[in-house]
């Protein structure tokens, strides 16, 4: 089994605790600082909405925009989202018929 490792991480000033393989934790930090400023950067543009409108902008942002937004570990995810979404358009096609 392999060894993880504890590491505190902070999503809008929140902290979560939790266990991941050593060799990610650079890639995880780096993610969330990203995920962080575009949670800044909604706030900015969109004042006067809820800290969980901002949070859910900023990651929906991020999973629809692996390429741009998160870059060699999100690039790797991205044949399998367009598989995923292409499915899902297919399956709308059908039902729009």
């Amino acid at each position: 089994m392999e060894q993880l490792i504890p590491v505190n991480i902070v999503v809008a000033d929140r902290s979560y605790r939790i266990k991941i393989k050593p060799e990610e934790e650079e890639a995880v930090r780096r993610i969330m600082k990203e995920v962080n400023d575009k949670i800044i950067e909604f706030k900015t543009a969109y004042a006067g909405k809820d800290l969980q409108d901002y949070i859910a902008m900023a990651l929906i942002m991020y999973a629809t925009h692996p390429v741009t937004s998160g870059g060699k570990a999100q690039a790797e995810g991205a044949p399998y989202l367009q598989e995923k979404l292409q499915r899902l358009e297919a399956l709308l096609d059908e039902q729009l018929k």
